[in-house]
């Protein structure tokens, strides 16, 4: 997914401004595709210019004022053919992971603190997914299919937080165990 793509997305959803769509970002979208302010802003311009979107007309002077965006005919034209061509998976790109890796290979300094924040931060995320599932999505509503797809793409938030609480238990577990000795042994080809 690209940022340009999460925008008309966005937009599509509810014309908003930039800041609006900041604060979006950081309710919803931002869950599984972050960006900053600067970032949203420098988009918004090259998506303007691309002719992909348009500021709303205002009654107001322009200068200083919040512009309203919306997606023109040629933004929806995009998303829908970005939506329809093939992707292949991403590799997983998680600093910790890299970090453990490291720690390895520079004689295991003790990560347990970071993996236990880590962990409770995973868990709040599921938490706070699993309470948006309940409000937005309670057994027996009946659902569109455009509700459908929402609901997937938070069930694959809870499915990923689920992993990581378990992956992060799992591992300080195994960190924990006292029969580790100081034993060090030959790095292995793979992760």
């Amino acid at each position: 997914m690209s940022l340009p793509h999460a925008i008309l997305t966005a937009l599509l959803e509810k014309p908003s401004s930039g800041l609006e769509l900041t604060r979006r970002f950081d309710r919803s979208i931002g869950y599984f595709w972050s960006a900053t302010h600067q970032q949203i802003y420098r988009e918004l311009g090259k998506l303007e210019q691309a002719g992909h979107i348009r500021a709303l007309p205002s009654d107001q002077p322009a200068r200083g004022q919040k512009k309203d965006y919306e997606v023109l005919p040629a933004g929806l034209q995009e998303l829908t053919s970005w939506v329809t061509r093939p992707e292949d998976p991403r590799q997983i790109r998680d600093p910790l992971l890299l970090r453990l890796r490291a720690a390895a290979v520079v004689g295991g300094p003790d990560m347990e603190a970071e993996l236990v924040r880590h962990l409770e931060l995973h868990r709040a995320q599921l938490e706070d997914y699993l309470a948006f599932e309940q409000r937005d999505f309670p057994p027996g509503r009946r659902i569109t299919r455009q509700d459908r797809l929402r609901h997937v793409v938070l069930r694959g938030g809870i499915e990923l937080e689920t992993f990581w609480t378990k992956w992060l238990t799992d591992t300080l577990a195994e960190l924990r165990d006292p029969e580790d000795g100081p034993t060090r042994h030959a790095a292995p080809d793979g992760p």
